[in-house]
């Protein structure tokens, strides 16, 4: 059995709840782009190298300070637009996966070319690094590869999550013929602190890449809390629970990562329960006297009571009927 998705809609760069990240993600990676050669323009030569040879390595086109911050940024904003076309026809899901590599392959790109020209009389005497352009490319490709995998997880995720057809629900509990399997899901993803965690990362992005490119000496002190703030707080952005045979499973954040788990025989009972964020101490991951609650939006609530410990909720939509369900398993469990 299927939960309906929550009101808010879909967690993920394909839905309405990522589309505030995305935003954030599109104008800052152009601002970047444009930022990085004025921020060192003291010192830079007049025209900027932008191109070296393949045999030689040395520099063969270069362009005015002007349009080596720009051209980037006009490339990326076309990207952004090929890919918003191509999600009307592979699906908003596919295309979302090019958006964070070209973003990171350009800025990385870009702090290159600025550090190749840093501090040089002539744009013929640039030097451009081929570690770097190897390094960037490297993690365009892993960044690439990892938003690939996580699409495909949740895709494959919900395609098992429809195996079943929904059943009607009277009551707390619910029948389950003999024989018969249902999967109940449903997900939550709070708009907010994925905006809070892109404006993080790119802040940590940024100071990172003026060390990068030689405009300041060491920017750690603060990439470090910047960016370990950023990877806190996305991971608890989104959720998604499922109940199925073996029992519930909690799994935060777009990758799925951490998840916890309860054998339906280790559940004493589940209901459906509204909380806010006031009462359960703020959003995100809490504890309280409530127990342990995953806090992303106010409203419905799924609400476990193991045999061992403390309770445990998580703000999902469809919970009553996830609860029925879960009921039902516990029941079938119980000697």
């Amino acid at each position: 059995m299927k939960g309906p998705q929550d009101p808010q809609g879909p967690a993920g760069p394909e839905g309405a709840a990522g589309r505030p990240a995305l935003g954030l993600w599109g104008a800052g990676v152009a601002a970047v782009l444009v930022a990085l050669p004025w921020a060192a323009s003291g010192r830079l030569p007049e025209r900027l190298a932008t191109h070296w040879s393949a045999s030689s390595g040395a520099p063969d086109g270069s362009m005015p300070l002007w349009a080596a911050a720009l051209l980037p940024a006009v490339v990326w904003a076309a990207l952004v637009l090929l890919t918003a076309g191509a999600a009307r026809w592979c699906g908003r899901a596919a295309a979302s996966a090019v958006l964070p590599a070209g973003g990171v392959f350009l800025v990385g790109g870009q702090a290159c070319v600025v550090r190749a020209n840093l501090d040089r009389a002539d744009w013929h005497q640039a030097r451009l690094d081929s570690l770097g352009i190897a390094l960037t490319l490297a993690v365009a490709v892993a960044v690439a590869v990892a938003v690939a995998a996580g699409l495909a997880g949740r895709l494959m995720t919900r395609r098992r999550s429809r195996a079943r057809p929904p059943a009607a629900l009277r009551g707390p509990g619910m029948e389950i013929p003999a024989g018969e399997t249902f999967v109940w899901f449903s997900r939550t993803a709070n708009p907010w602190l994925r905006a809070t965690a892109a404006v993080t990362g790119l802040a940590a992005v940024a100071a990172a890449l003026a060390a990068v490119a030689g405009l300041v000496p060491s920017p750690w002190a603060l990439v470090t809390p910047l960016a370990v703030t950023s990877v806190v707080v996305v991971g608890c952005s989104s959720v998604r629970a499922s109940v199925t045979e073996r029992g519930l499973e909690v799994a935060l954040g777009p990758f799925g990562m951490p998840v916890r788990r309860w054998r339906a025989g280790d559940i004493e009972s589940a209901r459906a329960e509204h909380r806010t964020a006031a009462q359960v101490g703020g959003w995100g991951y809490r504890l309280s006297g409530r127990g342990t609650t995953v806090m992303l939006r106010a409203g419905e609530c799924l609400v476990v009571r193991p045999l061992r410990g403390g309770e445990f909720a998580v703000s999902v939509g469809d919970a009553e009927r996830g609860a029925a369900l879960l009921n039902s398993l516990v029941a079938r469990r119980t000697p």
